[in-house]
């Protein structure tokens, strides 16, 4: 009988999308959002190296399910599903105005972004900039 990644506690699944979350964030700031230059087994070294650093989760889940084959297949296809989630997570109102505001201060192109975690990048980014 296999242990499903559903099956597992509550914190511990939040604790999983969390770190999943983390590490793409990190990533694609690494990339500088260029995601052309994404590649899925440079993430996923990526996201193991979080979790070995910084995530908790893998210390509440038996041995015996964190080296099944079945879990690894389910916490990659839940990866790619939270993936996909952020990426078409639209960037908000607030963050659009403040692209728009930083990029008229700055003086600078307005960047292209998709989703809410792109426009978090290009806002921090356009601050930097700023108080340079």
């Amino acid at each position: 009988m296999y242990i499903m990644l559903k099956d597992l506690p509550r914190g511990t699944k939040v604790s999983i999308t969390n770190s999943i979350k983390t590490a793409f964030e990190l990533y694609m700031r690494d990339l500088e959002w260029d995601l052309e230059a994404y590649s899925w087994d440079d993430f996923l070294a990526e996201w193991k190296s979080y979790n070995e650093q910084y995530a908790s989760w893998q210390s509440t889940v038996e041995d015996s399910i964190l080296n099944s084959e079945h879990f690894h297949q389910e916490l990659a296809t839940k990866m790619n599903a939270d993936i996909t989630k952020i990426l078409n997570d639209d960037p908000t109102e607030d963050q659009i105005q403040q692209i728009e505001q930083l990029v008229k201060e700055l003086k600078v192109e307005d960047p292209s972004y998709s989703c809410k975690l792109e426009a978090k990048y290009h806002i921090e980014r356009l601050q930097e900039m700023q108080s340079v």
